[in-house]
C-alpha cells in the first residue's frame, strides 16, 4: 500500500493483514479456553487498541462487555518515564469482574503497569493482559502479560493501530522504519 508518510520515513512491511489476524485469532482462543462460563470485561487502551479490540472480539465466544481507557503520559522523555494521567477512565464498577486489558503494543510497561495496578485496586475477580505486540526486552517495569501475539524487537512501528503523529493508523498491515545503513 502506498502512503506518501511510510515512502518519506523509508517504512517496510513487518507483518502483514494475515499474519495480524493469525495472531488475533491464536489469542481469542486462548481468552475462550480459559474464559468459558466467565462474562469477561475488556478494557481497551486507546488510541492504538481499537482496532485490535474489534477483531478479537469478532473472534471471541465468551461473554464480553468493553470498555475504554485513555492515558497520557507528562514530561516524558526518550525512555518512556514521565507522570501518567487519565485522559479517560473506565466507566464500570470493576468489582468481582473478569478484566482483560487489551493493549496493541507493549514497551517499558511503565504505562500499562500503572493501568494493571489501578485496575487492580478496585476489586476484580481477576486482572488479566493481552497484547498483540510486545517489546519484552525493552520492559524496564514487571507488569504480567499473559496473552502474547508476538514478542518484537525494538522497532518503530505504523498500520493496525499504530501511529506515526497520528496518521497511518487505518493501513491494514503493520510496517517498521528501516534505519538507513
Amino acid at each position: 500500500m502506498n502512503h506518501p508518510l511510510l515512502d518519506e520515513k523509508n517504512f517496510t512491511k513487518y507483518l502483514n493483514r494475515h499474519e495480524i489476524e493469525a495472531a488475533v485469532q491464536y489469542l481469542a482462543n486462548r481468552i475462550n479456553e480459559e474464559y468459558v462460563d466467565k462474562n469477561v470485561l475488556l478494557v481497551v487502551v486507546l488510541k492504538g487498541g481499537f482496532l485490535f479490540a474489534a477483531d478479537l472480539m469478532r473472534h471471541l465466544k465468551v461473554e464480553a462487555e468493553v470498555e475504554f481507557v485513555r492515558l497520557s503520559r507528562q514530561g516524558k522523555d526518550r525512555t518512556g518515564s514521565g507522570t501518567v494521567t487519565i485522559v479517560k477512565d473506565v466507566s464500570a464498577d470493576l468489582r468481582g469482574r473478569h478484566v482483560i486489558i487489551l493493549e496493541q503494543i507493549i514497551d517499558s510497561g511503565r504505562t500499562l503497569k500503572f493501568l494493571y495496578d489501578r485496575i487492580k485496586s478496585a476489586g476484580p475477580a481477576s486482572v488479566e493482559v493481552v497484547t498483540l505486540l510486545d517489546k519484552e526486552q525493552k520492559r524496564v517495569v514487571d507488569v504480567p502479560v499473559k496473552y502474547v501475539g508476538k514478542k518484537i524487537d525494538d522497532q518503530f512501528l505504523v498500520g493496525y493501530g499504530l501511529d506515526l503523529e497520528e496518521s497511518c493508523r487505518n493501513l491494514p498491515d503493520i510496517y517498521y522504519l528501516k534505519y538507513p545503513n
